[in-house]
């Protein structure tokens, strides 16, 4: 389906009359989250999780070229010639930021554009259950990931939690982001936002004389490699309350995945600094919800917290025992299975897209048992596991 900037034309538009600018005013205009610039196919926006290509014309080398030339930083631009790769943001006038990757490929430049809402989004607009807001409610110092594949709104749950921290504490909030997202207004806090690229030229220089600059809280745009786990964890250690987030598809991966980022020597070390300091790891899937709701979509959230049971599993190097803790569902605890079976009864998502996405068809079978449910717009009753009616 294309979606047509321009409704008085019949046909493809010509690219003269197309600008970056304006291209990005629609994503606004059609509620789309993401835009693609490649060459060879026309501008594409993704709007509820579907591409949709727009009305005019593909692009040619020059054409991506030239579009894109208006917003990159003049700073930047060596840095794309040399590296073939370039993260930053840009504004439009009305506030809306959008993050920028653009890349090379076969030789021609390409583009992935994100739209981040002015506003900075709330718990309750985000739909994420309760004990995101307790867990930064009732802790002060410590490691806190929010972890998912891309576009499963870490960035937007993150900018939710340092917002509440900064309506409701006096601290020192210290940002490290590739590119900055969402611009913060001081509130009660005091907030400092670094951007990578433009205030410094890399993480590992933001992040090594970070606790000099008085930090309460920490966030770290992304642990990306050896040199950003060890900075969060010493960080947590030294009594900060430190924030990052990891591309990974659930909580047990989190794990996994900073483990390979230091020799197995280290590995001890490691769980041990863990151990102490880890305070939660929130995994998120973004579902389409129903339409009625009105959400376009909806966060299914898997919750693994630093109780004294998980510390000593992590710190024993007993990882398997993390799932099976994580999904008895207790303590504030939760698995995706639990959360997709929420989201069916609370009618905000469909059966048939919580099966989808259920890592465990017949385990989220037999929790809604019994249950009427609406699955693709009609109201349907689980009888039995593995069972759909």
């Amino acid at each position: 389906m294309d979606v047509d900037i321009n409704a008085s034309t019949g046909g493809p538009i010509p690219q003269q009359h197309v600008s970056i600018h304006r291209l990005l005013a629609g994503m606004k205009k059609y509620g789309a989250s993401d835009l693609h610039l490649k060459v060879g196919i026309p501008p594409t926006y993704r709007i509820n999780g579907l591409l949709r290509s727009i009305a005019v014309e593909p692009l040619t080398e020059d054409e991506a070229d030239h579009l894109l030339d208006p917003i990159v930083p003049e700073v930047l631009k060596s840095k794309y010639e040399a590296q073939g790769s370039l993260d930053f943001a840009t504004h439009l006038k009305d506030g809306d930021r959008f993050r920028v990757n653009m890349f090379r490929s076969g030789g021609h430049t390409h583009a992935a554009i994100r739209r981040v809402k002015a506003e900075i989004p709330n718990y309750a607009e985000l739909h994420v259950p309760p004990v995101y807001s307790q867990l930064i409610d009732e802790t002060t110092e410590g490691l806190i990931l929010v972890v998912g594949v891309t576009g499963s709104g870490k960035s937007s749950t993150l900018a939710a939690m340092m917002e509440h921290i900064n309506q409701t504490r006096a601290e020192h909030i210290i940002t490290v982001e590739d590119p900055v997202e969402y611009r913060f207004t001081p509130k009660k806090s005091i907030v400092s936002q670094r951007e990578i690229g433009i205030d410094v030229p890399d993480f590992s220089n933001a992040l090594r004389y970070i606790v000099r600059e008085d930090p309460d809280v920490i966030f770290i745009g992304e642990l990306r490699d050896h040199a950003t786990v060890l900075a969060a964890v010493q960080a947590a250690e030294t009594g900060h309350l430190v924030f990052s987030t990891m591309h990974t598809a659930d909580t047990m991966q989190a794990f996994s995945r900073i483990l390979e980022f230091f020799p197995s020597h280290e590995h001890g070390f490691l769980r041990h600094a863990l151990s102490n300091t880890l305070r939660g790891v929130l995994a998120q899937r973004l579902l389409p919800a129903l339409p009625e709701t009105g959400f376009g979509v909806v966060p299914a959230c898997e919750v693994l917290l630093g109780t004294s049971t998980v510390r000593e599993k992590i710190r024993e190097g007993d990882d398997s025992a993390l799932p099976m803790i994580v999904g008895q569902n207790e303590e504030g605890m939760q698995s995706f299975t639990k959360a997709l079976a929420d989201l069916v009864v609370k009618e905000w998502v469909a059966l048939n897209t919580a099966m989808d996405y259920a890592p465990n068809r017949d385990a989220l079978s037999s929790m809604l048992k019994g249950v009427q449910v609406r699955t693709q717009g009609m109201v349907s009753r689980i009888k039995s596991a593995g069972n759909r009616s």
